[in-house]
């Protein structure tokens, strides 16, 4: 990876690697990337297409190998019983497991799943703040959302708000087997991108291409407390400008 992604850092094309059969990625080097991110504001940052949506997970290794041998969440070790977390931002989930480092964290997850399976999650996501307003019960809500600092590949804290999505229940039932194209271990790449950080900055980081994601329900985005694109500023590269995301049938859980 190193090699491929030196090969193209004068001309700052994005690079198509096979990280396996079934998964491929865009990288685009991370400087030209922060360049065109927004620097403040609560913005879902991420990898995706007309149909499917790229999130992380990272994992102990007995869970990451049970999904990628059976490109669903089960076995001994996956509890859904418990809240497990997303991330659409690579870095900040870089910035959580440690580069891959931390215990059981050790196996970094790239889990495609659908559009409409992404806007459910969005569409059942609460707040501490939205939730105490309309003082729905804890163990209504089936997904948690939280907004926190996003993160550079040093771990720095950007003033921008990165999302994370806590699913459990029927949510979480439905992302662990129904909602997935496709689960690939990355793990081996994270580190390969982590060695060229280390020994040459953020001009050799090269990292999965992310944009700013659209959501198109005005319900959900003043719920989720979602900046507006023109909340960026105006030199904002044009990748940013995005056709709005797909929208699912499913409504809003009730507030009663």
């Amino acid at each position: 990876m190193a090699t491929a992604c030196e090969s193209h850092s004068e001309t700052k094309s994005d690079v198509v690697i096979n990280v396996s059969k079934q998964c491929s990625l865009t990288l685009k080097q991370y400087d030209e990337q922060k360049r065109c991110w927004p620097k403040i504001g609560r913005h879902i940052l991420a990898t995706f297409d007309e149909k499917t949506i790229i999130v992380y997970q990272a994992f102990k290794p007995a869970i990451a190998k049970y999904a990628v041998e059976n490109q669903r969440f089960g076995g001994p070790d996956f509890q859904l019983d418990r809240m497990s977390w997303i991330k659409t931002s690579f870095l900040w989930m870089m910035y959580r497991c440690g580069w891959a480092t931390k215990h059981n964290q050790e196996r970094v997850l790239a889990v495609r799943i659908t559009r409409d399976g992404f806007e459910e999650i969005l569409a059942n996501a609460y707040t501490v703040e939205f939730q105490k307003a309309r003082q729905i019960q804890t163990k209504d809500i089936r997904v948690r959302l939280q907004w926190d600092p996003d993160h550079g590949p040093s771990y720095s804290n950007q003033q921008r708000k990165a999302i994370q999505l806590g699913l459990k229940g029927e949510i979480l039932q439905k992302y662990s087997s129904d909602w997935i194209v496709n689960i690939t271990d990355i793990t081996d790449l994270v580190k390969s991108m982590k060695s060229d950080f280390d020994a040459g900055g953020a001009e050799k980081l090269w990292t999965p291409k992310e944009i700013i994601y659209n959501v198109s329900d005005n319900a959900i985005r003043e719920r989720i407390n979602l900046s507006s694109v023109s909340d960026c500023e105006e030199d904002q590269c044009s990748e940013t400008q995005l056709p709005n995301a797909s929208t699912s049938e499913t409504k809003p859980e009730s507030s009663s």
